[in-house]
């Protein structure tokens, strides 16, 4: 992202807003969440992120002398307010929960303080960047829940939906628990593992499918996984690769990190078959590994059925998530900062219940049982709001009221997970690699109930309103509601 300015990667109404705003002369300080309302793939959680790139979106903000000459020939904006963008910098507060963090609906992923012009360019391109990367993160993560151990592969450059998808849904992904990619640029980019084998157009292009396996063996001895489905897997591409690995036996090499790779056919059936040819050949560490169209329902139903894979390439349905294209992240305005500092919250109505926004200035607590480390629930309040764990904390669904439960004081610990990214324009947040991040998600998934990580009916993590927000927002619905 370093080398492109995205300054214009906003929607035209960012733009005609501003300059209504400075038209006006109002440039307020506001808050936006950006926050989303339903997990992708029926999920019990998602995974954060994209906030490495929306830091780079925010330190390059400027207008070029190019960008400025566009918009003037649109017709639209005045001198004055191009003269405004062409010195235009961002000069807001921004706080953030950081990649890898099991997040949930409702809850703001980042949380924007600026002056209403700047939050309001900035909201498409946090969107489309948080958007994307928390959609394959979870989608990620629910391959490696199903996979339950085994290494998953993200195979999907091919099927992305151009470069940018293709990189940075590597990446994603990587935070969600793939251990490797083909994607070598995002090896590059990220400094995270690339894996790969071979097509079937390399066996294709010998005369025979030994002399393939054969060369490629030559080739990569410490790295010899062979695509035995090309021409008939039982009766020839397993024989083969097992005549190549007996010969490389013979020959003294070491075997490691070798095996076969099944891309086609009854993957239950032919794992196992393959599993009982390999090891009474005496190559019972031989790995197998699969793609074909892989997700995390199919790859839990092979498990059932008893299939020999331990390691999974995942292509298009994750890279995609093909089942689920888009996360639903909205950016909605929630207070506005007065003159004398304090903000006045504000709150959107909807005829959809789940479309009401909560108001105000907000944190986010995140509650654990103290004796087992797991999540309890979340805690949405006021910025300002104190708790002290040693007293008793009621917590209550905001939707359900009647349903509560109180944590006794000394059983539950709190961490508040909005981090300071920016302030007064200036980052003071430092991004992680993205392995340190993938390390921290697999750490985050661990506080999870084994409930909520199923993929089928999860259960639900509840995210809770502090009782002072709460009595807010119901001041704020009484207030605005009309009378019949």
């Amino acid at each position: 992202m370093e080398r492109r300015n995205l300054t214009l990667l906003t929607d035209l109404y960012e733009l005609t807003m501003m300059q209504g705003y400075f038209e006006r002369g109002d440039n307020e300080t506001v808050v936006f969440d950006m926050f989303f309302r339903s997990n992708p793939n029926k999920a019990g959680y998602s995974i954060a992120a994209g906030l490495e790139q929306v830091i780079d979106f925010i330190k390059g903000l400027h207008f070029t002398y190019e960008d400025v000459s566009y918009l003037r020939s649109l017709k639209m904006f005045s001198d004055e307010f191009l003269h405004y963008l062409s010195g235009f910098h961002f000069s807001g507060d921004i706080y953030a929960i950081p990649e890898g963090t099991v997040v949930f609906p409702k809850e703001p992923l980042l949380k924007v303080v600026a002056p209403i012009m700047e939050a309001q360019l900035i909201e498409t391109a946090i969107l489309n960047i948080i958007n994307h990367q928390s959609l394959i993160a979870t989608k990620a993560a629910r391959v490696v829940y199903a996979a339950a151990g085994d290494g998953v592969l993200e195979f999907g450059l091919r099927r992305a939906q151009g470069p940018d998808a293709g990189l940075y849904g590597a990446r994603a992904a990587m935070i969600g628990g793939c251990v490797g990619t083909s994607n070598v640029l995002a090896g590059e980019m990220f400094n995270v593992p690339v894996r790969g084998t071979h097509a079937h157009s390399w066996v294709m292009s010998f005369p025979d499918e030994y002399t393939a396996f054969k060369t490629y063996a030559n080739l990569y001895p410490n790295a010899c996984t062979l695509l035995v489905d090309t021409y008939d897997t039982i009766k020839s591409g397993v024989p083969n690769a097992i005549k190549v690995f007996t010969e490389m036996r013979e020959a003294g090499i070491e075997l490691k990190n070798y095996g076969i790779r099944l891309d086609s056919g009854d993957l239950a059936y032919i794992s196992k078959k393959a599993r009982k040819m390999l090891d009474a050949a005496g190559f019972e560490d031989a790995v197998i590994s699969a793609s074909n169209d892989l997700d995390e329902l199919l790859i839990h139903d092979l498990k059932i059925q008893g299939a020999k894979i331990t390691s999974w390439g995942v292509g298009t349905n994750l890279i995609t998530s093909k089942d689920n294209p888009s996360f639903g992240g909205v950016y909605k305005l929630a207070a506005i900062q007065q003159p004398d500092g304090s903000f006045v919250s504000k709150i959107k109505l909807s005829e959809n219940t789940e479309k009401i926004t909560n108001p105000g200035n907000k944190t986010i607590y995140r509650i654990y049982d103290k004796e087992s480390g797991k999540m309890r629930a979340d805690l949405i309040c006021f910025v300002d709001e104190v708790f002290d764990e040693s007293k008793d904390l009621l917590l209550f669904d905001p939707n359900a009221t009647w349903k509560k439960t109180k944590l006794a004081g000394g059983t539950y610990t709190m961490r508040e997970i909005l981090y300071p990214v920016f302030i007064n324009g200036e980052c003071v947040y430092e991004s992680p690699s993205v392995m340190e991040i993938a390390e921290y998600c697999k750490q985050e998934k661990e506080t999870l109930w084994d409930e909520t990580k199923r993929l089928f009916n999860p259960h639900k993590v509840y995210v809770d309103l502090s009782q002072k927000l709460y009595d807010e927002k119901q001041a704020l619905l009484n207030q605005m509601s009309v009378a019949d």
